[in-house]
């Protein structure tokens, strides 16, 4: 893990190879190995109800781009990793570092973004903090953003509940995050008419538990999309992952602009789509619900064999896509992010 030079790199904050080794190896030994610490969202064991508990930061460029901004990502992405362990939120915190020189009409805009968001959803930010630092410290605004839930289920909705033979589901096409962003950098000059996938996962998986879906696991693809998603179920589950490329939704712009700029719609950023894992049996129940939401949901693999009955190369390379050829190549994740500050 240890870079050449022993500094951290922007890849180290990508969602990729990097990112998994810097966490993996050096963060999560010197905290203690805890169960699912890798998961979107941690339980909280206590007396009274499961509670659920997370927190994640916003550094997106530019603050606002086409279908949303780092406002609405920020309550969206906090209340979507307590809905991937199936709870539901009872409260936000909101903690904003400013940069000097920041435009008061453009936090202005922000914040009544996060109160729309939170509206929206029935949940309050009860708590925060600012910080000001200096001019050309902070890029703007950075946002952070912690969530406390409850789960209401008798589910162990973890990657530690995969089974061979499970269904693996994504909830929308892919890439459109990551476009639109792109999209709002003049510097790039790239034209899109894509706005982000954005979105609020919360009621779609609500309704997933309450028609009946048993839940084994559920990742919102955010840094390194569908590909580190399914790279770190993999992992965790300790069984390889299937994927086919046919099956998997791409909208035409974001598959076109993806070929012309040499990214890979699959380790795209999304902000508003999940992957599934249920047994296969309830596909057709849990896409019927899915669809609903988003008519491009699909299923798009399998959970293949545990580790124990796999080869080396299997815990190498536990996620493999089969190619529109018919050619099963193994998924590589790249050492970082494939374009810096999209979440």
């Amino acid at each position: 893990m240890q870079p050449p030079d022993g500094r951290i790199q922007m890849g180290h904050g990508g969602g990729g190879r990097l990112m998994r080794e810097l966490i993996t190896e050096l963060v999560v030994p010197k905290l203690g190995h805890q169960k699912n610490v890798l998961h979107d969202a941690a339980l909280l064991y206590t007396p009274g109800p499961q509670l659920a508990f997370s927190t994640d930061s916003y550094v997106v460029r530019p603050l606002f781009f086409p279908g949303g901004d780092i406002g609405r990502l920020a309550v969206y992405g906090s209340v979507n990793d307590l809905a991937m362990a199936g709870a539901r939120p009872l409260a936000l915190s909101l903690s904003l570092i400013i940069e000097e020189g920041l435009e008061v009409d453009c936090l202005a805009r922000v914040i009544d973004s996060v109160g729309e968001a939170c509206r929206g959803i029935g949940v309050e930010v009860i708590t925060g903090d600012t910080k000001v630092v200096e001019r050309g410290k902070g890029d703007g605004l950075f946002i952070n953003s912690t969530a406390i839930g409850v789960v209401e289920h008798p589910l162990n909705i973890s990657p530690s509940a995969i089974r061979p033979g499970d269904a693996v589901i994504v909830s929308g096409d892919l890439g459109r995050h990551g476009l639109a962003v792109l999209s709002a950098r003049a510097e790039l000059g790239l034209r899109s008419p894509i706005e982000s996938d954005l979105a609020c996962l919360l009621e779609p998986v609500m309704e997933l538990l309450a028609a009946g879906v048993e839940l084994h696991c559920l990742r919102d693809l955010t840094r390194g999309g569908l590909a580190s998603a399914s790279d770190e179920i993999a992992r965790s589950g300790q069984c390889t992952l299937q994927l086919e490329q046919q099956r998997i939704p791409v909208h035409p712009s974001v598959n076109a602009a993806c070929e012309v700029l040499g990214l890979d719609p699959i380790a795209m950023a999304n902000e508003g789509r999940m992957l599934v894992i249920c047994p296969a049996e309830q596909v057709g129940l849990a896409l019927t619900v899915l669809q609903r939401y988003e008519p491009e949901a699909a299923r798009v693999g399998t959970v293949g064999k545990r580790w124990a009955d796999g080869s080396s190369l299997d815990v190498r390379y536990p996620v493999s896509l089969i190619s529109e050829l018919g050619v099963n190549c193994p998924v590589v994740l790249a050492e970082g992010e494939q374009i810096p500050r999209i979440c």
